[in-house]
């Protein structure tokens, strides 16, 4: 029976990586560079594809949130990856282990599988092969089915930049769950929870150790000293960038009670300065029709069960053809509500009052683990507070969403949001195994003294090293 594309590939890679399974320095540096040169020498084509997929997204939100992060964290992988590569020293006690020494090797896996989302196609398929590409693997990259302008562009141009035994793009076609069943040496995936279980499912066949980059519904907490105009124009920027489709924005917020009016006023002002027409070029649209049709049930659902929508931009009439949903603040919700219990991943943000921290971190608690917490305060003990008593995948004190493009961050989610990291160093080691080798001189005890059968000689050895180390 032939073998699919998709296995033909990853037959064709494991054979260049057991042709080459150490790749030098510089070829690990001439790999991050193509990636760079890819990106820069395609930006035009890049921002023109994702635009085709959403049917409208903001250029400069390409450019900032996707392709500057990516190039930057290029630059810092090649300035460290010899250092990266470095066989460190581990300590041993050489007056029990003669003339031996102990050193960790970090030595490429293999063939790394990546399932890349919809959301952001550049930053979460490049992201991942600076990684990749540092630690001196191979790579195969399926691409989501709502990115296949992106994806067409991928697969005809880049095998000009590394040949598809090195790297090589997919387009979704269905391909989705073979992929997720190859027998890679490690699989990344970034997506939903729901689909990120059957990833983990299939790749458990294989015995495949998989890094998942879940969502989750992400809080917000605006301590009552914090000045409320600085927090709600941060929130309302991470809540607008993307119209709110990012893993790692504000779900929702806590506010200090009597503060919802005031911090409205701010979002509706903040609004329409930043976006006097929702219909233009710098607000996204929603990818698609069953995504929008999503949201509009999410916000229909918590109206019929008593929340207030307060619609940020109340004189604007924005275009459903073109899938523009403008943003909303929903007061007086509950846990029953769709928009409280999942992730809401559109421009919505549910407020809820709160009088004390210790109500804050409880209600966080209760729930699943978010992939991000935002906690706005000046007062240090208080911002400490929360980062010890609230886990989650990362935290941005007095700021949302940008720690992620922080490439010497390690990024991942905890619990439901995930599992492993990736970014800069500790992605280097996430695609890397750690071998420990122990390296004997000439001299053993273990083929004198300590031979059977055991004599006086060996008594006298122990009881040395007991009496030296015990």
């Amino acid at each position: 029976m032939e073998s699919s594309p998709l296995a033909q590939c990853l037959q064709q890679q494991r054979a260049a990586f057991r042709a080459n399974p150490y790749p030098d320095l510089a070829q690990r540096r001439s790999h991050l560079a193509a990636l760079h040169r890819f990106l820069k020498e395609n930006e035009t084509s890049i921002i023109e594809a994702i635009d085709a997929d959403f049917g409208g997204r903001s250029a400069t939100e390409t450019r900032i949130l996707e392709l500057f992060p990516v190039r930057q964290g290029i630059r810092d992988a090649s300035g460290h990856v010899a250092k990266w590569m470095r066989p460190r020293s581990r300590s041993i006690d050489r007056l029990v282990f003669l003339n031996a020494s102990n050193r960790v090797l970090a030595q490429p896996l293999g063939v790394v599988g990546v399932l890349v989302p919809w959301n952001f196609p550049i930053q979460l398929s490049f992201g991942p092969l600076v990684d990749i590409l540092a630690a001196g693997n191979c790579a195969m990259v399926k691409m989501s089915d709502r990115s296949g302008h992106l994806a067409r562009l991928l697969v005809d141009i880049f095998p000009r930049y590394l040949p598809p035994d090195k790297v090589a793009f997919f387009e979704d076609l269905g391909r989705g769950p073979e992929f997720s069943t190859l027998p890679f040496d490690h699989m990344l995936f970034t997506g939903s929870s729901r689909v990120g279980r059957a990833v983990m499912a299939s790749a458990a066949a294989n015995l495949c150790p998989v890094t998942l980059e879940l969502g989750g519904k992400s809080p917000a907490v605006v301590a009552p000293e914090f000045p409320l105009a600085t927090a709600a124009e941060r929130i309302l920027w991470a809540k607008c960038i993307n119209a709110g489709q990012v893993c790692v924005t504000v779900d929702y917020v806590f506010l200090p009670e009597a503060k919802t009016e005031e911090f409205v006023a701010h979002a509706k002002r903040l609004v329409a300065a930043r976006y006097p027409n929702l219909n233009g070029p710098d607000y996204t649209s929603i990818i698609d029709q069953p995504a929008y049709d999503r949201l509009l049930a999410t916000l229909e659902d918590a109206k019929a069960r008593g929340a207030t929508v307060i619609h940020l931009a109340p004189d604007q009439h924005l275009d459903a053809r073109r899938r523009k949903i403008a943003p909303h603040i929903i007061l007086g919700v509950d846990e029953q509500m769709m928009i409280m219990k999942e992730e809401i991943f559109g421009p919505f943000l549910p407020i809820k009052p709160y009088r004390d921290a210790a109500e804050v971190i409880q209600y966080v608690n209760d729930h699943q683990r978010p992939l991000a917490f935002y906690p706005f305060t000046y007062d240090r003990r208080l911002a400490q507070r929360y980062i010890t008593e609230v886990l989650s995948g990362s935290v941005g004190v007095n700021e949302a969403i940008v720690q992620v493009g922080q490439h010497d961050l390690p990024f991942g989610g905890v619990g439901a949001s995930g599992m492993g990291h990736y970014h800069g160093h500790e992605g280097f080691l996430t695609f890397s195994k750690l071998r420990p080798v122990f390296h004997q001189g000439r001299f053993s005890a273990t083929q004198t003294v300590l031979q059977p059968p055991y004599g006086k000689p060996a008594k006298l050895v122990t009881d040395w090293m007991f009496w030296l180390r015990g």
